[in-house]
């Protein structure tokens, strides 16, 4: 599993380099203070970025931050949890 991991990572960085060595075109991004300036590959792969950050983000705050505490809710203070495999003997 940490293998596949590992060349699934090589391969989206292989085709983040090639996106920005086809993309060399310039762009400006006005942003009202300020202005950037970068290429479109540059450019397209930040707004990736961001997404997928945001995206986590929005999920961890609005779906596994209350799973949790529903789940901590539900157990009870003084009380251990039961082993995994209890057998009953």
């Amino acid at each position: 599993m940490r293998l596949l991991r590992i060349l699934v990572s090589i391969v989206f960085i292989a085709l983040g380099i090639a996106l920005g060595a086809l993309n060399p075109q310039g762009v400006v991004l006005d942003l009202g203070a300020t202005t950037l300036r970068s290429s479109v590959g540059v450019a397209l792969l930040s707004a990736v970025l961001l997404g997928a950050v945001l995206g986590g983000l929005v999920l961890a705050l609005g779906v596994i931050a209350p799973m949790r505490r529903d789940l901590e809710r539900r157990r009870a203070p003084g009380q251990a949890s039961p082993p995994p495999h209890d057998t009953g003997v």
